[in-house]
């Protein structure tokens, strides 16, 4: 498969500098636009081995979230949910984006989610990629904020492949070497806000109002999203539709790449 990696670029939107990498091969100024929001501690090019494949069929963007990657950070800024999603809106609209698909994956879907009710245009379908569940009330989200903490602090004082592995150690060496890299870029402060509003920010509100096609995709394995939790949500969207990646736990195409694109079924049209 040859690269379908255009280029890195930057766009001023809702105040701050937003980086974000394109990928679209022949299809790129024809093609339908899809917007990719990664999670908590992922910058944008971690994402590169997904939006490769996903640029064969969309003109793809993968954002780095503010306070990761080459996006703006830094104690002066906001990071929390309302304003994050209103990046999201920025940013289609800086870059005059339509018919966009929006796809977020755990922090990132919980962002997407908000932005559709926080009025973000020209959205044709919505993509949730296992995204948290905990909030007020709820049980926790399964992971602990000291795995984060603890290996950005690592990586800022320049970790290698084998502390990364201590971490994740089913990845790949090409997944270690890219975290061991560009996880020193996840600004502490941004990080553990985010993680302490999986639990105060009750997301599930902000469901009902949803009204473009939503397809939720849950890892089978990790706990994040459970049995109980998938039928709330259809409760709650009853046109939801909702695949699981058996196999997978919540970073799903690390575990299962070919499942992770299975999952997605027709929701996008072509076969992924």
């Amino acid at each position: 498969m040859s690269s379908t990696f255009l280029y890195g670029a930057n766009v001023h939107a809702n105040g701050i500098r937003h980086h974000y990498l394109r990928y679209g091969g022949d299809n790129s100024s024809t093609g339908q636009p899809l917007v990719l929001i990664p999670g908590i501690t992922s910058p944008a090019v971690t994402w590169g081995f997904v939006a490769e494949r996903l640029g064969q069929h969309f003109d793809t963007y993968v954002l780095d979230v503010r306070g990761r990657g080459l996006s703006s950070s830094g104690p002066e800024l906001d990071y929390d949910t309302d304003t994050c999603a209103d990046d999201v809106i920025a940013f289609i609209r800086a870059l005059e984006l339509e018919n966009v698909v929006l796809a977020g994956h755990s922090m990132g879907a919980r962002f997407a989610i908000r932005a559709m009710t926080r009025g973000a245009e020209n959205v044709d379908k919505l993509v949730l990629i296992d995204p948290p569940v905990s909030g007020p009330g709820r049980r926790e989200y399964p992971s602990k904020l000291p795995w984060y903490v603890d290996s950005i602090r690592d990586c800022i004082r320049g970790a290698n492949i084998e502390a990364m592995r201590q971490y994740c150690p089913t990845w790949s060496e090409e997944h270690l070497r890219l975290r061991a890299e560009w996880l020193h870029t996840c600004f502490e402060p941004a990080i553990v806000q985010a993680f302490e509003e999986f639990h105060s920010v009750d997301i599930h509100q902000d469901l009902p109002a949803v009204d473009v096609p939503t397809l939720l995709l849950c890892a089978g394995k990790g706990g994040v999203i459970q049995d109980t939790d998938k039928a709330e949500i259809r409760e709650l969207m009853p046109s939801v539709r909702i695949t699981t990646t058996e196999s997978a736990g919540h970073m799903i195409p690390w575990d299962d790449y070919e499942g992770f694109f299975n999952a997605f079924g027709d929701f996008l049209g072509p076969e992924l």
